[in-house]
């Protein structure tokens, strides 16, 4: 009798381009998107202590850490609609239905975008230090005005790598922990320049406000009580707009509680999945 050889299932191409990581054994997925200049690894104290009871996925969007950088494509990810379908089809490649979507800063906004183009796939969405709009306009208080985005991008499109070491310290906040701003900017140093800077305007000129309303999802708001980037203005008008939604302001400090603050980041998470 010939002998039978068992390859491994080959990995679908989305998986692959995202550089997607399954971990845990819980039936219910839970993916985590990180937000701009970072990676899944963003996600490294938090995510590990949802294995227990959920299915992990963690993933790169195209052009950041691990991903398939000869996928990138401009015109694709020239808004947030090439970032869901791409979320979108992990997860369909992942057979996720009834899951949770936990979404850092841009990726809020993206994991609201799937979950409105693909209804069943996740029925929970936690928005850490979402904003729909980064730009004042009119009685929206994005937190920044189009010059000081205007000046934003032009010093990213100067000097990639001077930009991140000047703005990730205060992205981060927490000055008396030196280390996380440091990471943050090497994070960002890791980034192609120019898949850089074409996020960065995609994120920064964005207006999400329109995706906002009534969804068939279970939504929790996390804000942090002092962020530069999110402000609690902006927490709390995601929380007014979406009905039903949960709104939770963390004692935590900066743009990424995920970092500087893992621990009551988890519980905030645990207590509402």
């Amino acid at each position: 009798m010939a002998e039978i050889s068992f390859l491994p299932k080959a990995r679908p191409d989305i998986e692959r381009r995202l550089n997607a990581r399954i971990s845990g054994a819980g039936h219910r997925s839970m993916m985590f998107a990180h937000g701009y200049g970072c990676d899944q690894n963003m996600w490294r104290y938090v995510a590990p202590s949802f294995e227990r009871d959920f299915r992990t996925v963690l993933f790169d969007y195209v052009g950041s850490g691990g991903s398939d950088l000869t996928a990138y494509d401009a015109n694709t990810y020239a808004s947030l609609d090439g970032y869901a379908d791409d979320v979108v089809a992990l997860a369909k490649a992942l057979e996720i239905s009834d899951g949770v979507f936990v979404g850092h800063s841009v990726s809020a906004m993206v994991g609201l975008l799937a979950a409105r183009r693909a209804p069943g796939l996740f029925s929970t969405l936690v928005m850490v230090g979402p904003s729909p709009r980064y730009i004042d306009d009119c009685e929206y208080e994005g937190g920044f005005s189009q010059g000081q985005i205007d000046e934003l991008l032009a010093s990213l499109d100067d000097n990639h790598l001077g930009w991140a070491e000047a703005m990730a310290p205060v992205i981060m906040g927490n000055p008396d922990h030196p280390e996380l701003g440091a990471e943050l900017a090497a994070s960002f140093c890791r980034s192609d320049p120019e898949i850089a800077k074409q996020f960065a305007r995609t994120a920064f000129l964005s207006d999400s406000r329109a995706d906002l309303g009534p969804i068939d999802a279970r939504v929790l708001i996390l804000q942090c009580k002092e962020d530069v980037i999110a402000p609690i203005s902006v927490g709390k008008y995601v929380h007014g707009a979406i009905p039903g939604s949960e709104f939770v302001l963390l004692d935590a400090t900066g743009h990424c509680p995920n970092l500087s603050a893992p621990a009551e980041t988890t519980a905030a998470i645990k207590a509402f999945v």
